[in-house]
């Protein structure tokens, strides 16, 4: 995982500075502004991807409640969700931005012109771009890192064995040694978040992440980077039929 504490201290930092500006042009932004900066952006003729990517890393605000509900764009102070933020700002262009773009963006991770990661990662910002790598590693390869053991359980026969709990729970035990009740349990101690029946995504991905880091605490290193492998390589092959189905 891409060193989470000096990621942590800059994003951060960056965020309280934000509080101590009055909204220069290319200054932080608060949800408001960033709301109307981005819609202003666009409507003067800027690409509306470019125009998001910029306003993302202006944006200042770690967490927000909407309706409600609380979002966390940034989890632990080291992962950001850039797409969650990127959901909550799109969420005002639907009538100004190409809609079927938008949609390939948040629902496949298409964006709409290719740009280069070192370019992404100036667009958004270096303290942003590490978190997204955290978010990354801490939180989409370890969903896929239990798809992975679920389906391996699934190839295994482990369905036809009555009275046992389904893959997709098993899964937990075979990456962490602990059941999903055990882990949620440990969970629940160390955070004071707990987790009921129904959960939301973003409170799921938080859950992941504090997975990731459970892992990486009591795994052996062997064992850390097989499970890494294989869930890359999955990765991968998913990526391949989502083009050929694309294409």
């Amino acid at each position: 995982m891409t060193v989470p504490d000096k990621t942590k201290t800059d994003f951060v930092e960056t965020f309280e500075d934000l509080h101590t500006e009055e909204n220069p042009l290319n200054g932080p932004l608060e949800p408001k502004q960033a709301t109307c900066a981005l819609i202003n952006k666009i409507e003067s003729g800027e690409n509306w991807y470019t125009a998001l990517l910029d306003i993302i890393n202006r944006w200042s605000v770690p967490h927000e409640e909407i309706d409600g509900v609380t979002y966390h764009y940034l989890i632990d102070g080291e992962a950001f969700n850039w797409l969650l933020l990127a959901q909550r700002l799109l969420d005002n262009v639907l009538t100004i931005a190409p809609n079927s773009e938008i949609e390939d963006l948040l629902l496949y991770g298409i964006a709409p012109m290719d740009i280069t990661e070192a370019e992404f990662a100036r667009l958004i910002g270096g303290p942003k771009y590490r978190a997204h790598l955290n978010f990354q590693y801490g939180v989409t390869v370890e969903e896929v890192i239990l798809l992975s053991a679920e389906l391996e359980l699934e190839k295994a026969g482990v369905l036809s064995n009555a009275g046992k709990e389904p893959p997709d729970v098993l899964a937990y035990q075979r990456v962490y040694g602990k059941s999903l009740t055990e882990l949620q349990i440990i969970y629940a101690t160390q955070t004071g978040i707990h987790i009921g029946k129904e959960i939301s995504q973003n409170s799921f991905q938080r859950f992941i992440y504090w997975l990731s880091k459970y892992r990486l605490r009591n795994s052996e290193p062997a064992r850390l980077a097989s499970d890494t492998r294989k869930a890359l390589s999955l990765m991968s092959r998913m990526e391949n039929h989502r083009k050929r189905r694309l294409t």
